[in-house]
């Protein structure tokens, strides 16, 4: 799952991307509404958590731009406003959730769990299976021929993005596209590191090497 941070306060921007990158999230972080804008329209994100005060474009001109476009990502805003008129606005351009600082990770975690829960069970299917492999995504429970397997969350994001395209070929850059943040700059072979793991762990016969491609989730 990739999150996008658009906030000017940078404390708190590397606070929330640290807390969510331990939770298995790929985060990327901007510090104005220009950029988070052109970041949310380019990059294929699962959800923004947008800051109102912002340099540039406020919170508000930046949710509103999205949903002109077409572009439905869950929204959780924050802004330092306790008043009943800023929420009400928040939520008329179009965001989903609305958090007032000073507020709790904890809260701030849940609810965005609870954003991306809610969109699994609009759209795509809450459960995927391929071949005798089960993924509950709303609990991240995986298991193969009724076996539970335990994952890590960097492990289980690289195994949800090959079982979403199942019987597709996913590129390494795709998968790091959708696991790893923006800004990483590592060795791209890390994701043959967690396939072998994956491998390992799932068991033989679900993840295939397409040489010169990338690897495709098939029984």
């Amino acid at each position: 799952m990739r999150v996008l941070i658009v906030e000017d306060e940078r404390r708190l921007a590397r606070s929330l991307a640290a807390g969510l990158t331990a939770e298995g999230f790929a985060v990327d972080v901007v510090h104005n509404g220009t950029d988070g804008l052109h970041r949310a329209t380019e990059g294929a994100y699962d959800l923004v958590i947008l800051d109102i005060m912002l340099p540039g474009l406020n919170g508000y001109r930046v949710c509103a731009a999205l949903r002109a476009a077409g572009n439905d990502i869950p929204v959780l805003m924050l802004t330092a406003k306790d008043g009943e008129y800023d929420e009400a606005e928040g939520l008329d351009t179009g965001a989903d959730d609305y958090l007032t600082k000073p507020f709790s990770y904890v809260v701030l975690l849940a609810r965005v769990r609870a954003l991306l829960r809610r969109r699994a069970l609009s759209g795509a299917s809450p459960r995927l299976r391929v071949g005798d492999l089960e993924i509950e995504r709303t609990s991240r429970r995986v298991s193969r021929a009724g076996r539970e397997v335990s994952l890590t969350a960097k492990e289980y994001a690289v195994l949800e993005q090959l079982a979403t395209r199942a019987g597709e070929i996913v590129s390494k850059a795709e998968i790091l596209e959708h696991s790893w943040d923006f800004a990483y700059d590592g060795d791209p072979n890390i994701v043959e590191v967690y396939v072998s793991v994956l491998r390992r762990k799932l068991g033989p016969g679900l993840i295939h090497t397409v040489r010169g491609a990338g690897y495709r989730l098939a029984p």
